[in-house]
């Protein structure tokens, strides 16, 4: 089955302390069942000093579940679910169901 969110969409988070941020996703990972959005979910890292890369303490973006995220509608920007139809030329391709515009094509 084709995934609901995939690289490059613009989702928005709908549980915990990031609730309401809206980002694009980075990655994904089906198997684990996460994604990485940027600007949410970030987490401070100690870093070891290495020859190309600087030291200290970095703030980098963790996983966060895939039930904590809904794609972003293209009309109004609200969170929206998902839907699949074969189009008449027949590509699948995903709609937001709140204002059935097509998500990708």
């Amino acid at each position: 089955m084709a995934s609901k969110i995939k690289k490059g969409d613009h989702v928005v988070v709908l549980a915990g302390r990031d609730r309401g941020k809206k980002g694009e996703v980075i990655r994904v990972m089906p198997k684990e069942n996460r994604a990485l959005v940027r600007g949410v979910n970030l987490v401070s890292r100690h870093q070891k000093q290495t020859a190309n890369q600087e030291g200290g303490i970095i703030s980098k973006e963790a996983s966060i579940d895939l039930s904590n995220l809904a794609l972003e509608d293209p009309k109004d920007g609200q969170p929206t679910r998902v839907g699949f139809k074969v189009l008449d030329d027949g590509r699948k391709v995903r709609f937001a169901k709140r204002s059935g515009d097509l998500i990708d094509g």
